[in-house]
């Protein structure tokens, strides 16, 4: 057999590999459906004649083991066709806000920076994570988002603080954020 034909041969191994790869991490986020954060809303900031605009979206999610907490993200969306095909590596600017959205609860206890949410920001070693921590000092949730790769991850990022308050005049007990620390 020609060299030529051995490298179509594993070439084409390669490739459905490939296709094998994509379509289990497809599965896995579709598995994952129920924790995606809600779009709040999307604002175009590149326009592209043919194929989706460059834009920035806003989301929000609610912390899934401190109840009476929300966090807001806008982070930025590739246009193109590689975008609109999931292939676009999205950078790593990402912004904060979270808050306290009622009376704090906390559901059980966690480890200082702990992951809170994260999300897919590229086809394969690319992610988002927003991590929780505790001031115990202070009563304070602090949260942060970054996002990282497998071989090099990025110093960008942003901090965003909850001091945990009375909800009302009903609410009189204030829980301790050091309390649910591991």
């Amino acid at each position: 057999m020609s060299l030529l034909g051995s490298n179509f041969r594993f070439g084409w191994l390669r490739h459905g590999a490939h296709a094998l790869v994509a379509v289990a991490i497809g599965t896995a986020s579709v598995a994952h459906a129920a924790d995606e954060p809600d779009l709040i809303f999307r604002r175009s900031t590149v326009f592209k004649w043919l194929s989706p605009n460059d834009k920035l979206a806003t989301y929000g999610v609610d912390d899934p083991e401190v109840e009476g907490v929300a966090c807001h993200f806008t982070v930025p969306e590739k246009g193109g066709f590689k975008g609109w095909l999931g292939l676009a590596e999205e950078v790593s600017d990402i912004s904060l806000a979270c808050r306290q959205i009622g009376p704090i609860k906390f559901k059980n206890k966690s480890d200082q920076g702990e992951d809170m949410f994260r999300q897919r920001r590229s086809l394969f070693f690319k992610k988002m994570q927003i991590v929780r921590g505790c001031d115990a000092k202070r009563n304070v949730l602090v949260y942060m988002v970054y996002s990282d790769r497998i071989i090099e991850g990025s110093p960008k990022n942003s901090t965003s603080s909850v001091p945990i308050m009375p909800w009302g005049q009903a609410d009189t007990a204030i829980e301790k954020c050091g309390d649910f620390i591991k």
